[in-house]
């Protein structure tokens, strides 16, 4: 009867420990997240494509626990700082591109907008320190 007690504490540990393990996985040295498309000032049509570049890590899918890799994440409009201790939020602000997707077609409304890159590791959750593009401003006609 101890030895299932003891089993059952460890396992209740254990699934304790699993997220802390997934967060502050460290970045790469040197990585550079970066827009290929489009440029920052751009004044574009919707829906127009949004190419994503990475230099120094590796792009895989969400899920795949690789060293020095990652998926993208497309914040559209948001201002808030991510909270490195929690996954990336999934919504239309938060774009997540989890089958290690560079690139997507974006339509947006027309006007003013934001849009930065971030890089999240397998469960979702930014690196150590952030894996982050320049935020650019776009304008849609």
């Amino acid at each position: 009867m101890k030895t299932a007690g003891l089993i059952m504490l460890a396992a209740a540990l254990t699934l304790f420990a699993a997220p802390a393990d997934a967060q502050n996985k460290p970045a790469g040295k040197d990585t550079k997240l970066y827009f290929i498309w489009p440029r920052d000032g751009a004044k574009l049509k919707s829906p127009f494509w949004c190419r994503f570049g990475l230099r120094n890590m590796g792009v895989t899918h969400a899920g795949d626990d690789y060293p020095n890799s990652g998926h993208h994440h497309l914040l559209i409009d948001v201002n808030e700082p991510l909270n490195p201790n929690e996954p990336i939020p999934s919504d239309k602000s938060h774009l997540h591109f989890g089958a290690g997707q560079t690139e997507t077609q974006l339509d947006l409304a027309p006007g003013k907008h934001t849009l930065q890159l971030v890089l999240g590791d397998a469960k979702h959750y930014p690196f150590s320190p952030p894996v982050l593009s320049e935020k650019i401003t776009i304008r849609v006609r």
